[in-house]
């Protein structure tokens, strides 16, 4: 985890797990499969059909306080990478990005890094979310995508 001076604002958590690097990246680039793995529990539901395949992709997640979120797309490697930007919608994101990252160990487990990054965020009323944002739910992340994963 690397810091602010005042408080984190980029925060990671990794984890091994025993899935190849392929199957891992299909539960996160499909934005329907998303709510399975969320240790945010923020995520309600995608519609099918949006898989992640380039930067510059948007896909719409409706989340749990009823709201709906378009996630713009400003990484990916297919199999490799993948991060985007949540915005409501028509509007801009205001600077905070999910990102994960696979590194094959070999062709039955993968290296699994996911990152919150808000240090670009400027709306000041989603501070509070942000701050609540830690490790622990990062962690939570990749323990229900490895569980998922795992199974097969």
């Amino acid at each position: 985890m690397t810091t602010d001076q005042e408080e984190p604002r980029r925060v990671t958590a990794s984890r091994e797990i025993a899935a190849g690097a392929e199957r891992i990246f299909e539960l996160i680039a499909d934005p329907a499969r998303q709510p399975e793995w969320d240790g945010n529990e923020n995520l309600s539901q995608a519609a099918e059909g949006q898989r992640v395949r380039d930067v510059g992709q948007v896909f719409v997640m409706a989340i749990t306080n009823g709201s709906v979120r378009e996630n713009h797309v400003v990484d990916f490697e297919e199999g490799r990478r993948i991060a985007w930007r949540p915005a409501e919608p028509g509007q801009q994101p205001p600077g905070h990005q999910w990102s994960w990252e696979l590194e094959p160990v070999d062709p039955t487990r993968t290296r699994v890094t996911h990152t919150y990054d808000w240090t670009e965020l400027t709306d000041e009323k989603r501070f509070v979310r942000a701050r609540d944002t830690g490790v622990g739910r990062l962690e939570a992340s990749l323990a229900r995508l490895a569980a998922l994963a795992e199974r097969g």
